[in-house]
């Protein structure tokens, strides 16, 4: 692979932004391993398979979580942030994710999804209490199986 380069074993690193436009500048892409470790060709390899075997165990943990109790989206976004300190692909994905998760909080601070949101809760609450009025006007509290004798 061209790197651009003639040093042995050195990564290569994209600029995604020049900061010329006004725009705030990011992090460039690539490797955030120590240069010592990026000198030596195997070293920097084992370093990558060791990133990507620990951001891995961490995303199955979050995989794992999503139908259990735990953070399982917190746990699986660390794993990705794992994975970006080595990997450009991790670092591209996760730029798309805060990008998105930024975007959609702006939406849901604008105050017509915000009206539209508490209308559609209130029109929640209240079929939720007109059944659970309907239940109690004919059943009373009596639970709907018969527990006898115990």
């Amino acid at each position: 692979m061209n790197t651009g380069s003639d040093k042995p074993g050195e990564a290569a690193v994209a600029q995604d932004g020049s900061g010329t436009d006004g725009a705030p500048e990011q992090r460039a892409l690539g490797s955030r391993a120590p240069e010592f470790i990026k000198a030596r060709r195997a070293l920097h390899v084992s370093w990558q398979v060791g990133v990507f075997i620990v951001g891995l165990a961490v995303v199955v943990a979050g995989i794992i979580m999503l139908p259990l109790p735990g953070p399982g989206w917190v746990v699986i976004f660390g794993g990705m942030a794992i994975w970006a300190t080595e990997f450009v692909w991790a670092q591209l994905v996760l730029r798309w994710t805060k990008r998105k998760v930024t975007e959609a909080a702006q939406r849901a601070l604008d105050p017509k999804v915000r009206r539209r949101n508490i209308i559609l809760t209130s029109i929640g609450v209240v079929i939720i209490g007109v059944l659970a009025g309907i239940y109690l006007w004919k059943f009373g509290l009596q639970m709907p199986w018969k527990i006898k004798d115990q």
